[in-house]
């Protein structure tokens, strides 16, 4: 990089603009078409059309998010629109090219600006504070031309490897589609069959010989394969004790979440709901989309649970706890949560009763064990993905601010700029 030594021109950004707030356009003042409406937020497309009389911008006209997501900046290459009052619109005098401080806006850390408040907050003063790098209307339109040469390769990566976790998201709901359908051990065949059958015999009320599943496969009421079903603790949880109450919240993706606990002293609840290595909490109270979600503890701490759980109790040697929790949290499991639940204000409910007769399909045991090495296999060859994933978004992020950081400071090579 060639760095430019001339000295850095700053000035307060209130110098060089002309602010105001949009005007207030709730979501009731949406209509089908009208004047086109941008809102806070990172997207840069429309949050709609209005035809309530309001002021209504020209080409030209910056718009910066100043609520919930901070100092995005919008550039709408419209004629005419308007923007609600979660947003600073910004009008530039010659002195200042409008593409120049778009980009430059993207560059600042919006932390150091807006920080110390429970809601995230720009407002017209603050920003009129922000010290701009001036430097004359010719080498800024050069720095524009630079950073529209450079910016979308960089964003394009930027938007394919941000397709990559709906990827991934697909990929583990196939895995546990398919340890529960039987298509993931299509080649296996090595079970005790006088047990196995023995199983079958008195398992009498299974439906075996199903459609979509190997032969020798049942389904049978979750019920028939436990010991019944526990409540967890009623008492209030505190935030400090001697062992964590684990709570809905902490059922997260099949495992166990040990961030945001509460704890619990009382002896007799420690006793009565101490949980076991293996065990498999269901979630039987929540929103209508997470009901039911499902995780196994692993006695990674003593712990016990929260009355908003069910503690399945399954007999381990017919019913592989692992292989319970991939049929629950499996787009099967996830569907029937959906048929069977119980709607009320704002929650949903699935009780012990109704979770006992959840039709699982059943394996035998040596299958279900099988079953689970190859799903942690391939999960774990996800979660690998995963990290690589986070990785290179941080150095694609990393990228795109130096890109800036390097405009702005006039360090872009001389045929850059």
């Amino acid at each position: 990089m060639v760095m430019n030594t001339d000295r850095l021109t700053t000035k307060k950004l209130s110098a060089l603009v002309n602010m105001q707030m949009g005007p207030t356009i709730l979501q009731k003042d949406l209509s089908e078409d009208g004047l086109p409406v941008f809102s806070a937020g990172n997207q840069e497309h429309l949050w709609g059309y209005t035809d309530k009389k309001v002021k209504a911008f020209p080409r030209g006209t910056l718009v910066v998010s100043a609520r919930g997501t901070i100092g995005v900046p919008k550039l709408p290459q419209l004629d005419s629109f308007t923007c609600t009052q979660t947003t600073i619109a910004i009008q530039t005098t010659e002195e200042l090219d409008v593409r120049y401080l778009y980009h430059f806006l993207q560059s600042i850390n919006w932390d150091d600006i807006v920080s110390g408040v429970a809601i995230p907050m720009l407002t017209i003063s603050k920003l009129g504070e922000v010290d701009i790098i001036l430097p004359s209307i010719e080498k800024q339109r050069r720095i524009v031309s630079a950073l529209d040469a450079l910016l979308p390769k960089v964003r394009f990566i930027k938007s394919r490897l941000e397709k990559i976790p709906s990827i991934l998201k697909k990929f583990r709901q196939s895995v546990l589609s398919a340890a529960c359908s039987g298509s993931l051990i299509e080649s296996f065949n090595s079970y005790n069959c006088d047990k196995w059958a023995e199983v079958r015999r008195l398992l009498n009320d299974a439906k075996d010989q199903i459609d979509g599943f190997p032969d020798h496969w049942m389904l049978t009421n979750l019920g028939n394969l436990c010991d019944g079903f526990q409540y967890g603790t009623s008492k209030k949880s505190e935030t400090s004790g001697l062992v964590p109450v684990l709570r809905m919240g902490n059922l997260q993706n099949g495992e166990v979440d040990w961030s945001d606990l509460k704890y619990s002293s009382d002896e007799s609840d420690m006793k009565k709901y101490a949980l076991s290595d293996g065990d498999v909490l269901f979630n039987r109270t929540n929103s209508p989309d997470l009901v039911g979600k499902t995780s196994i503890y692993r006695g990674q701490a003593k712990a016990i649970f929260a009355g908003y759980l069910i503690k399945i109790k399954n007999r381990h040697d017919i019913l592989h706890s692992e292989y319970l929790n991939y049929c629950l949290n499996s787009n099967y499991g996830r569907q029937w949560c959906k048929e069977v639940r119980t709607d009320g204000v704002g929650q949903s409910n699935i009780n012990a009763s109704v979770l006992a007769s959840f039709l699982i399909p059943l394996p035998p045991i040596e299958e279900q064990i099988e079953i689970t090495i190859r799903v942690q296999q391939l999960l774990k060859l996800s979660d690998s993905l995963e990290s690589k994933y986070q990785k290179a978004m941080v150095r694609i992020n990393k990228i795109e601010q130096s890109i800036l950081a390097k405009a702005f400071q006039r360090e872009l090579t001389a045929s850059q700029v």
